[in-house]
């Protein structure tokens, strides 16, 4: 194979690696989001029918600009969905705002 046929790897592509662990995924059913002048923070909670405690999940910190293109990325993607799978119903109880929380710092195991 002569240097003409080699492929030049594209500067602009970036490997993503995703580990199994990471994979799994975690499941939430209630998101919070906090913001500074400089960043925001969405913690991915799990609350359980009759259970007045739950712990968050996970904590994603973007930067005001990765926010906006998340919320442009979850629009078109769920633009798409209702679009093939029709409007997604929202119930009244959501549509009243987040339950009240008392956050907790982390606890010590």
């Amino acid at each position: 194979m002569d240097d003409k046929q080699k492929k030049k790897p594209d500067p602009n592509q970036v490997n993503i690696e995703l580990s199994e662990e990471v994979a799994q995924g975690i499941y939430a059913n209630l998101a919070i989001i906090n913001h500074s002048s400089s960043e925001f923070v969405v913690d991915f909670i799990r609350m359980m029918p009759g259970v007045p405690k739950a712990k968050v999940k996970s904590r994603v910190i973007l930067t005001p600009q990765h926010a906006k293109r998340l919320l442009r990325a979850l629009n078109d993607n769920i633009r798409k969905f209702e679009s093939n799978h029709g409007t997604i119903e929202e119930p009244e109880q959501h549509m009243q705002g987040p339950p009240t929380m008392n956050m907790e710092g982390p606890t010590q195991a």
